[in-house]
């Protein structure tokens, strides 16, 4: 896998261990237009990489550094995301621009870079994450159309086989990683842009809560 390097000036030290990826989608109209963005300092954003509709992969920050692409976000109590992660901005109009369908090939390099920076920094799949995830206050990248399950089947992220018994659902969100800083709407929906896209309404119905404590069966127990 080649990796074409684009180094951005906007990062810093890490403060602590790598332990997460984050998935994003760039949201604006190319991706040079996305790559002049992340390497201009008056910007004050970044990732480590970016991958291409065409699978062409940019690394802009190097990982032993502190990429800064998560903003005001947590995920299972730590609030400094940016110094535990990994981020991967993925070339894509978002909803601005009609959220375009992620090309196979754009696809199958987000798999093959995710899975070498798992292995690098010992990351297992139900610690890759998208933005919205981490950011429900703010974010709803990489969207509905990312194909998570895809990811999944790759062991590259986490997907519920199968809804199970609904249990309290707001313990479950918490033990996902999900935070409630949002409120319980946002943080919801968050969860539904993940896990049911065709269904993002912020409410708890019945398939949602089955969704919802399927996914923390596949955390790991503490």
């Amino acid at each position: 896998m080649k990796i074409i390097q684009a180094p951005s000036p906007n990062f810093n030290d890490r403060l602590k261990q790598v332990s997460l990826i984050v998935q994003h989608y760039t949201g604006m109209e190319s991706g040079e237009a996305a790559l002049a963005h992340m390497r201009t300092p008056e910007a004050a954003v970044s990732s480590h990489y970016m991958v291409e509709e065409d699978g062409r992969i940019f690394q802009l920050v190097d990982e032993g550094k502190r990429a800064w692409h998560a903003g005001v976000s947590e995920w299972a109590g730590e609030t400094d995301i940016n110094s535990i992660s990994i981020g991967i901005e993925i070339v894509n109009g978002g909803h601005d621009y009609g959220l375009p369908e992620y090309p196979v090939a754009q696809i199958d390099a987000v798999i093959s870079l995710t899975k070498q920076i798992m292995d690098r920094h010992v990351i297992p799949p139900h610690r890759v994450v998208g933005h919205s995830d981490i950011a429900p206050m703010r974010k709803i990248d990489p969207g509905e159309k990312f194909p998570w399950q895809r990811l999944a089947e790759a062991g590259c992220a986490i997907w519920p086989e199968q809804a199970t018994e609904s249990r309290d659902w707001r313990i479950d969100l918490g033990q996902i990683g999900y935070g409630f800083a949002a409120g319980e709407v946002a943080t919801v929906e968050a969860f539904q842009r993940r896990f049911r896209p065709d269904e993002v309404t912020g409410r708890v119905d019945e398939e949602t809560a089955r969704l919802i404590a399927a996914v923390a069966a596949l955390m790991p127990k503490p």
